[in-house]
């Protein structure tokens, strides 16, 4: 490739794929290479400072870091809350989620300095590639793609070859597992992962156990959306952040996703989400009390199908926004509080207040009075239920 002078704005991160392409396009293919990093809650000022000088080493013409923390909220997480997205029951689709909206930013970037290529470091064989490939055609069209990690079929070791001959050593053969933090959760690749039998080591988790008593936690929704914690009042990120420092000292949100990958194959990885994982389950607690049994019904089909749109790239796919806002329609009466009592990687949502609750005593208790009917409307009803059955049974002689 002939690319002298040419502007390329890459997807940067920091970790070993995209430091190599950082220098690759800029000392072998002599291009003005400009990083962005797309900050979606999982750098400290002090990790996105070391980045910067970092990219200074690699020829970067200019570097920008982006913090699209609150539009990644309103824009995705606030949704995944209310559709109780839990992909496959189980991942709360803590880097999925994330990714459009930093490809989103990286080709705004693109289009403001005229870049003539756009580039990411996503391998050949995951989900990213084609989540920055997806948005980058549709909202930079005029800048061409590049992939080196992905064209050249490089391994590991080769990377951190390079990287050491260009004289950047980042210790990166040291990092055995490959780790993406964002304000929605960590997940963990590599080792254990690519296999179908060995579960993570303790070790591996990021955040480590420090918990020994239980502790009872209280999560506070209006209109569906977080408003405190322990009954002070926070906004919605901030609560988020204050619950990931609690649950994650107990060790909770943490497994193993195993699911079917935009290629067709199936993958493993490990994640730790206390704070998802414990919101998604007040807030379907609370909703279990506050809506119907057919908002039940097709919230869960439709957050399901959110969630699986989301994970297939397909954040920019209009029906995305009519699905939105159903959701919010929804959250109308899903105000209240959920109390959760959180133990060492095991926690229970033990009830909920909310002046919505329909489990109301003015027509009964289950089980136990029955106010709104009598024992004579039960019988008159159960017949008339009865009746298409009875039909059918008759008349098929079963």
């Amino acid at each position: 490739m002939t690319s002298t002078k040419k502007k390329v704005v890459l997807a940067y991160s920091g970790g070993l794929d995209t430091t190599y392409c950082a220098l690759h396009l800029s000392k072998d293919l002599g291009m003005k290479v400009y990083t962005v990093l797309g900050n979606t809650g999982g750098f400290s000022d002090e990790e996105l400072c070391a980045i910067e000088k970092k990219t200074q080493k690699l020829g970067v013409i200019d570097h920008t870091s982006i913090d699209l923390t609150e539009e990644y909220y309103a824009k995705c997480i606030k949704y995944l809350i209310m559709g109780n997205v839990l992909k496959n029951n189980c991942y709360p689709l803590s880097v999925s989620s994330e990714r459009a909206f930093q490809a989103m930013a990286i080709a705004k970037c693109a289009h403001e300095i005229g870049a003539d290529y756009i580039a990411h470091g996503s391998t050949g064989a995951g989900n990213d590639q084609i989540r920055f490939d997806l948005i980058f055609q549709i909202m930079a069209p005029n800048a061409k793609i590049i992939t080196p990690t992905r064209d050249l079929e490089l391994s590991r070791e080769e990377e951190i070859e390079y990287l050491k001959e260009a004289g950047i050593d980042d210790e990166f053969e040291k990092m055995a597992y490959s780790i993406n933090a964002g304000i929605w959760g960590t997940s963990i690749g590599g080792k254990e992962t690519l296999n179908s039998s060995e579960p993570l080591p303790e070790e591996a988790y990021p955040k480590q156990v420090v918990k020994t008593e239980s502790e009872k936690l209280s999560i506070g929704f209006e209109a569906g959306e977080l408003v405190s914690v322990n009954d002070e009042k926070l906004s919605p990120l901030e609560a988020i952040k204050k619950i990931e420092a609690i649950g994650s000292q107990f060790g909770i949100g943490r497994d193993m996703h195993i699911g079917d990958t935009i290629l067709g194959t199936k993958g493993r990885v490990a994640f730790e989400a206390a704070a998802p994982v414990l919101i998604l389950k007040a807030h379907e607690m609370l909703e279990k009390h506050c809506l119907s049994k057919w908002q039940m019904h097709w919230k869960d089909q439709l957050g399901d199908f959110y969630g699986m749109l989301l994970h297939e790239a397909q954040y920019l796919e209009p029906l995305m926004r009519n699905m939105e806002t159903f959701l919010v329609d929804t959250q109308k009466k899903v105000t209240g509080t959920a109390t959760l009592k959180l133990s060492p990687k095991y926690f229970q949502v033990e009830g909920i207040t909310s002046p919505n609750d329909l489990m109301t005593d003015l027509f009964g208790q289950y089980g136990e009075t029955n106010v709104g009917w009598t024992a004579d409307d039960v019988k008159g009803f159960t017949n008339i239920l009865a009746n298409s059955l009875k039909i059918y049974y008759t008349v098929n002689q079963e």
